[in-house]
């Protein structure tokens, strides 16, 4: 009976040649001959194919070359030193090559997506590769995922294996190490996916806008935005706005009729620093509140009594 941590650590080794099977295809089959037909200049520009496949190369040779080899020699070791949290640990720092990958990823399936209906011949070409038997029945963009996939499964399988080993074992503390080290590098690729959200969600609320130079800033966050109506004690009446309440400034709009470019116009920003916000209890106005800033005073009218706490919150 092999022990439980052998078993994992063989699962390891079995996944890891499956994998680099998986880079093998997409490197060496799909990218280079979709780069060789893009040379030709019968499918789509080079910078496409770069872009599809990002830095998919350096993962594969990082894989097939270092990896791999080093997994294979520690399983034949096995029975005289029964260890991989070393080589783990040298792996993990090289994984942080997978966030480029990561981030480029929604991009890179949405490129083959427009790419296929604007040249047969490449969808063509991606259909030949797919019709082989090395693909599976599987489409190029359910083997782009794999890459995307590979860091947690290191980490589960590293769990498990930790979680078996003998507390005598020779390979705890560098497994343990491992471990702490693969759970580091899953963090970065997360941090670097939502940062990418972030930002691209920033881009589109600032085109909204106009792309106004003194409110476009890659560090703000947008908080909440909504319609809204603006009280007019004057004329006893209310008319249609927008805000956009980012952690710094919460910007006034007025909706554009002809939407050429921008969806909204700004009428006024008020700083948040210095900012004041109260419940009015208006009979006539119902769900009404009050922000006041430095730069002026505004009755905004909510469309209900969730609506007008959230705004407040």
């Amino acid at each position: 009976q092999e022990p439980e941590e052998k078993k994992i650590a063989l699962e390891l080794l079995e996944t890891e040649q499956a994998y680099v099977n998986r880079l093998h295809l997409l490197d060496q089959v799909f990218y280079t001959e979709l780069m060789k037909e893009a040379k030709n200049g019968k499918t789509v520009p080079e910078e496409v194919v770069k872009m599809i496949f990002s830095n998919i190369s350096s993962i594969y040779q990082f894989h097939a070359k270092f990896f791999l080899p080093e997994l294979q020699k520690r399983m034949e070791d096995w029975s005289c030193s029964p260890r991989i949290g070393d080589v783990i640990q040298k792996l993990a720092p090289f994984l942080k090559m997978y966030g480029e990958y990561i981030k480029n990823f929604d991009k890179a399936v949405e490129l083959i997506t427009i790419w296929s209906e604007k040249s047969p011949p490449f969808q063509e070409r991606i259909a030949d590769i797919q019709k082989r038997k090395v693909c599976a029945n599987l489409t190029l963009q359910h083997h782009m995922l794999e890459p995307v996939q590979r860091i947690p499964r290191y980490e589960l399988l590293l769990k498990d294996y930790v979680r078996k080993l003998p507390p005598e074992s020779p390979d705890r503390d560098d497994a343990e190490k491992a471990l702490e080290m693969i759970f580091m590098v899953a963090k970065y690729s997360n941090a670097a996916i939502a940062e990418m959200e972030r930002l691209q969600n920033l881009w589109a609320v600032y085109q909204r806008l106009g792309l106004e130079d003194d409110i476009v800033d890659p560090s703000n966050e947008l908080i909440k935005e909504g319609p809204i109506q603006k009280v007019s004690i004057r004329n006893n009446s209310t008319s249609e706005k927008y805000l956009f309440l980012f952690n710094n400034m919460l910007l006034y709009c007025v909706p554009k009729v002809i939407q050429v470019g921008a969806e909204f116009q700004v009428h006024l920003r008020i700083d948040v620093d210095g900012m004041k916000v109260q419940e009015l209890n208006d009979t006539q106005f119902p769900h009404t509140f009050l922000v006041s800033g430095k730069q002026r005073t505004l009755e905004l009218q909510a469309r209900s009594g969730e609506e007008m706490n959230a705004w407040i919150k």
